[in-house]
């Protein structure tokens, strides 16, 4: 590929990207981070530059030694002359070509080391954020920033700082050469760069809407695809959707898509039709100009060949660099995204002095307790929010829903349950049981008083440590769209295929996977599609069991369950629970009639405590709460 070929290719880039970034303010210290980066690099960054230098100070090497081949090999009828310059013409070639191949190694050791090392960052940053992070963010939104915002900052060390470095390099180079040749000549190839930028401009400024509208069609037909294409999605769209209409809606929508794409692709060959023009034009004028100087004998035919082949190497970068602010920006922007994300604080951490949660049997206490949702901007980012009216699903978005962001959800709340035996929460919906268990799990921090166990204060221990202690099965048991080997091994990267089987014999569903076709290197489908609800439960209690925690959190484990599958996988939790501290959420309340201690909660208080026989003969709200729960299920 010739550099003003490249040239060319670098200004449709640069056209096509949106101007507007030009008036973005960076954040202070984006500079000298974005060099951080570069620092492992910058041997092979110096390495890169001196070889786009030098190959840019070869574009005029070509022209003049064709400039001799006419006026002294062919002139003097010299063959020996022609034959060895127009040989150097192929070295230069050959060089240019090994050159081009250096760059490219370079190139794609620097840039994919950048993606490599930004993408890590982000994504172990990432994993250490809160829930609450994940209930806000779009899931779409932080995948670009893993994938297109880092591909573009990379290019920052790439083809924006290469296409910067070889452009300036070139003109300044061709326009020495040329002005050596022949200023008269390089003074009217000079005034046609106003008529070849201002189409140039004006097509870009096309370019530029027509690829943003173009991105944003895409963006919204990859979505709708995606929603269609998982379980749920496809579920809904066979009970309540018609083939018919999605099929139209769809139709719509790819030809907005098409017809974007024809505009653009129209646009592209408008640019480069009109860019070809204008160098056309300008040769001409140039030959005209030259030729009337060479017949008067002010140059040589040799010269006029040279500039021929120089204008070539100027049109081209000259056009990229008129437009190099918008490429320096927007690889800028991509790099302050990225940023952006790697700076949001996790909303729980690790205490710098936190030690590992010793052995032996743990009890809980929770002691004044009291909690009110973190501030928007305290966990999110507001370039990756949900649309208003997305749905947040996690494990307290029951609690949050209910309360204004300046309410306690949880108000001096003060609980203990001793090691091995079960505490159940229950309550109204809403009351604040479910993020009773977060706090337990350590999802969030208590705004005020503390949360024990095995008598460590849990912002003194780490969390890898209460992870391996504490365990949690939810209603919504999550599984990766992988074999049930890979699932179960998530909990236990370590287990064999015994301790596999044990596991899910106590979860009561070993048989049932020794039956499926690939027993454990069964695929269980998207989010455990493929099982029922109770088995993606007993799933789910094996992956506990074979983590084996001290203490288990079970947050509506039954709730959507038919009886058949309750009963099953009620059996697989008293498994799961014997000799183990138990906190037990529960809306169904005859499956918390054994706790040691029940805990009525409302309003983010605790109001009764005691048995279940206590609590009946108190008639209370737990009494309340059984009778109007009993006498549904009798009618």
């Amino acid at each position: 590929m010739s550099m003003s070929h490249r040239s060319e290719l670098s200004s449709l880039r640069s056209y096509r990207q949106d101007a507007r970034v030009t008036g973005h303010r960076l954040a202070p210290g984006t500079s000298r981070r974005i060099l951080a980066y570069a620092r492992p690099y910058r041997v092979q960054v110096a390495v890169f530059l001196v070889l786009v230098v030098v190959a840019s100070l070869l574009v005029v090497a070509t022209p003049l030694l064709l400039q001799r081949i006419v006026d002294e090999g062919v002139g003097g009828r010299d063959r020996r002359l022609v034959v060895v310059l127009a040989s150097l013409v192929a070295v230069v070639a050959i060089a240019e070509a090994g050159l081009n191949l250096l760059q490219r190694w370079y190139s794609s050791r620097i840039g994919e080391g950048l993606i490599f090392d930004l993408r890590t960052d982000v994504f172990t940053h990432v994993q250490k954020q809160s829930i609450a992070f994940f209930t806000r963010t779009q899931t779409g939104s932080l995948v670009t920033r893993l994938n297109s915002d880092v591909i573009g900052a990379q290019q920052a060390f790439t083809s924006t700082l290469s296409g910067v470095v070889s452009n300036v390099v070139s003109v300044v180079v061709v326009l020495t050469t040329m002005l050596a040749l022949s200023w008269q000549i390089t003074v009217c190839a000079l005034l046609i760069v106003p008529v070849l930028l201002l189409p140039a401009r004006r097509v870009g400024r096309r370019l530029a809407g027509l690829t943003r509208e173009g991105m944003q069609l895409n963006a919204e037909l990859g979505n709708r695809m995606t929603e269609r294409f998982n379980v749920a999605g496809a579920l809904l769209v066979t009970l309540f959707g018609t083939p018919e209409r999605e099929s139209a809606e769809f139709t719509e929508r790819a030809g907005r898509v098409r017809d974007i794409g024809v505009r653009i692709a129209m646009s592209n060959r408008v640019f480069f039709a009109a860019l070809g023009a204008m160098a056309s034009i300008a040769t001409a004028f140039v030959y005209g100009v030259g030729g009337w100087l060479a017949i008067s004998g002010s140059v040589t035919i040799g010269t006029l060949v040279a500039f021929a082949g120089l204008l070539g190497r100027l049109y081209g970068p000259v056009t990229a660099l008129s437009n190099v602010q918008v490429d320096i920006m927007t690889a800028l922007v991509s790099f302050e995204r990225v940023f952006e994300v790697l700076d949001l604080e996790p909303l729980v951490s690790d205490a710098p002095d936190a030690v590992p949660l010793p052995d032996g049997p743990l009890g809980v206490e929770l002691s004044g307790v009291s909690f009110r949702y973190p501030t928007i901007s305290r966990v999110s980012l507001a370039s990756m929010e949900q649309r208003p009216g997305g749905a947040a699903e996690d494990l307290v978005a029951e609690d949050a829903d209910r309360r204004p962001d300046d309410a306690d959800v949880i108000d001096d709340v003060t609980l203990a349950v001793e090691p091995g035996r079960m505490l159940a929460l229950v309550g109204p919906s809403g009351a604040g049981k479910t993020t009773l268990g977060g706090l337990v799990l350590r999802l969030y921090d208590p705004t005020s008083g503390s949360v024990r166990i095995g008598g460590h204060d849990l912002r003194t221990i780490t969390q890898a440590s209460l992870h391996v202690a504490v365990g949690m099965v939810s209603q919504d048991a999550h599984l990766f769209h992988d074999t049930v080997r890979n699932n179960l091994l998530y909990a236990e990267p370590g287990a064999d295929d015994a301790q596999l089987h044990r596991a899910l014999a106590a979860a009561h569903i070993d048989d049932l996977v020794r039956r499926l076709p690939d027993g454990l290197d069964t695929m269980v489908g998207d989010r455990g599609h493929r099982l029922s609800g109770g088995e993606k439960q007993r799933i789910a209690i094996a992956r506990l069991l074979l983590r084996s925690p001290r203490v288990i959190v079970l947050d509506e484990a039954t709730a959507h369950l038919d009886s058949e599958s309750e009963a099953a996988v009620q059996d697989a939790l008293d498994t799961a629970m014997t000799g183990r501290t138990s906190i037990v959420i529960a809306h169904r309340l005859s499956t918390v009639r054994r706790a040691d201690v029940i805990a009525v909660v409302d309003r983010g208080r605790v109001v009764e405590r005691g048995t279940h026989d206590e609590l009946l003969a108190a008639g209370g709200l737990y009494a309340e709460l059984y009778r109007t729960q009993f006498a549904d299920q009798a009618a």
